[in-house]
């Protein structure tokens, strides 16, 4: 098992970056209250409204805005658990996640790779992702693997467990899949798990797969994502419910507002899972950046990245919940 250095220890050893005071973030988790019980979330799912409305919140069903109360938001993040297991197929690269223990894991899901060979962009194939997974096998500073590519030249129907069958193939860390959109494919993804643990109870006991899903910026629960996370809550998949907001586009463009956003986006995705199973593994995750004016797009190698990440991460720790961000 591998036990992470910690990040922010109280002797300060190390360097760390506070973009917020403890106070200032009561004062962000106020506010992310207030706007997921008077502004709401738009939820784009019927079972979700439902699990929401039968568990007292108001759902108005012209909209779909569904508003939260704070004491359902709360009771979320406190049944969340604290510390979770990321098993491995092989026990020594076991992970645990907690608090402000540091682990790593690769970026993804590429779609576009640059062959060596050729010198030339090309769309990625499942070979590209076999060999991602060996990479990272291999790799001593790399702890969990997140699907690098998108098996590409496989039916659409099937990208998501093709994926899945060739990343825990050849990878025995961790493994954090990317791109499981369906319930379907959620249950299938952990069938996958149990027959390599030893069977349902095994693979919930050790979980040696997670899943990751985004809300859609700003403020809603698609319907790929509220499926995600009913389904992973029923079966004790660790689902990473990340958020993409973008300062200055999906997101108010200072750091204090796209946090806001970010914030409500997923306890709003967390306090759904927890309303589907008390007590659901969740992680609290963010690849949430600035929005680029002068190309229209997401760097995620900016900066602000940097800055949103370490504010995220500690905002997680005030909530006592493992995170996972994004780095530059």
């Amino acid at each position: 098992m591998i036990l992470g250095t910690k990040a922010g220890y109280s002797q300060f050893s190390g360097c760390g970056l506070n973009l917020f005071s403890d106070d200032e973030l009561a004062d962000i988790h106020r506010a992310t209250l207030d706007v997921l019980q008077n502004s709401g979330i738009l939820v784009m799912n019927d079972e979700a409204r439902e699990i929401f409305y039968s568990h007292g919140c108001e759902v108005d069903k012209k909209t779909n805005i569904v508003k939260i109360p704070p004491y359902m938001v709360e009771e979320a993040i406190r049944s969340a658990p604290s510390r979770l297991l990321l098993a491995a197929r092989n026990p020594k690269y076991d992970i645990i996640l907690e608090s402000n223990r540091v682990a790593y894991t690769n970026f993804g899901v590429a779609i576009e790779i640059l062959d060596s060979e050729t010198g030339k962009v090309r769309e990625t194939t499942n070979k590209d992702l076999a060999e991602t997974a060996i990479l990272a096998d291999a790799a001593d500073g790399l702890d969990v693997y997140s699907m690098a590519v998108t098996p590409r030249d496989v039916p659409s129907e099937v990208e998501d467990l093709t994926g899945a069958e060739t990343s825990l193939i050849n990878c025995s860390k961790h493994f954090h899949h990317i791109d499981v959109l369906t319930t379907d494919g959620v249950r299938a993804f952990f069938e996958m798990g149990a027959a390599i643990s030893g069977g349902a109870e095994q693979m919930k006991k050790r979980p040696i797969c997670s899943i990751l899903i985004c809300p859609v910026s700003p403020m809603q629960l698609s319907p790929e994502c509220c499926e995600v996370i009913i389904e992973s809550a029923r079966l004790d998949i660790p689902c990473n419910i990340l958020s993409e907001a973008l300062s200055g586009g999906t997101a108010p463009v200072t750091n204090a507002g796209t946090l806001l956003t970010h914030n409500a986006e997923v306890l709003g995705g967390i306090t759904l899972s927890q309303l589907t199973k008390k007590g659901a593994p969740v992680i609290y995750g963010s690849s949430t950046t600035m929005l680029d004016l002068s190309y229209v797009n997401a760097p995620v190698g900016a900066p602000e990245l940097g800055m949103l990440s370490a504010a995220v991460a500690k905002l997680a720790q005030y909530y006592n919940l493992p995170s996972y961000v994004a780095g530059t």
